[in-house]
């Protein structure tokens, strides 16, 4: 393990709840740390350091590939997962339960989605949870559409994850996948929320809470890494709004009125074994 990516790391806001501890790197907008007693539930790329491959990135404005990487409403183009984990988001509140981060549309924004917006993440620590609050604003006079994701990464040792059991997402067998060679990537119906017993580690639930009863969560993408990759020893169960080229589609986006905002919440519990 490299020693610069133990925990927690210099430029790691940490919180807590009773056994559970929580960070966030605030510049790239990363929950970088979920543990709950002993299991360490998310990722951490020990050995590269690569943070693409740790932790609950957040893909926001899309989070799939849009086809030929042009956002058709405005004729411009955005790279999958969208641009916000590249860019600096600021800390407006950090408590020791909490944290909140925004990010505020600028020049730079603009010349692929042109749209003023205010992104704001809240993630709160519980006994046993991680909450994460997304509110995204429009602070346009045009409706902007939307179709993000959040790209959870779960630690699991690579012999272990033909053994996961999977409750609540049709579709899917983690027995019946070749991970070493042919790993997952792809879409199943997410029906609110969806359990999974990780061997020798705990059981994990997923689910979306909805706001004035309604989901805006409607798909959940299953991906990891062939063995070969230099990081592989996680599986990825993404809950997002809408799969590849879902900002293209109006009927499968969010499409935020001028002046209003939406927001999505998303709740990890995890019981340790």
């Amino acid at each position: 393990m490299a020693a610069f990516t133990h925990f927690p790391m210099p430029n790691e806001r940490v919180i807590t709840s009773g056994t559970t501890t929580i960070a966030v790197m605030p510049e790239i907008n990363l929950v970088s740390h979920f543990q709950v007693g002993d299991w360490q539930v998310l990722y951490r790329a020990s050995e590269t350091g690569n943070v693409k491959r740790w932790g609950i990135p957040l893909m926001i404005p899309n989070f799939g590939r849009l086809k030929d990487g042009l956002f058709e409403e405005k004729e411009t183009t955005l790279p999958m997962h969208g641009f916000a984990r590249n860019m600096p988001w600021s800390v407006v509140e950090h408590t020791e339960t909490s944290i909140r981060l925004q990010l505020t549309s600028n020049e730079a924004t603009r010349v692929s989605y042109p749209y003023d917006f205010v992104f704001t993440s809240e993630i709160v620590a519980g006994e046993g949870s991680l909450t994460y609050m997304l509110t995204m604003e429009n602070k346009s006079d045009e409706t902007m559409p939307i179709a993000p994701g959040f790209h959870p990464y779960f630690a699991l040792d690579q012999g272990k994850k033909s053994r996961v059991i999977v409750n609540d997402l049709e579709g899917f067998n983690a027995s019946t996948v070749h991970w070493d060679t042919s790993p997952p990537d792809n879409h199943y119906p997410f029906k609110q929320q969806a359990s999974f017993a990780f061997p020798q580690q705990g059981t994990l639930r997923i689910a979306e809470v909805p706001h004035a009863g309604h989901y805006l969560l409607k798909e959940m993408q299953v991906w990891s890494e062939p063995v070969t990759a230099p990081d592989h020893e996680f599986i990825c169960f993404e809950p997002i709004v809408t799969h590849e080229n879902g900002l293209n589609r109006p009927q499968d986006r969010i499409n935020i009125a001028p002046h209003t905002q939406q927001q999505i919440t998303l709740r990890l519990q995890a019981q340790p074994r």
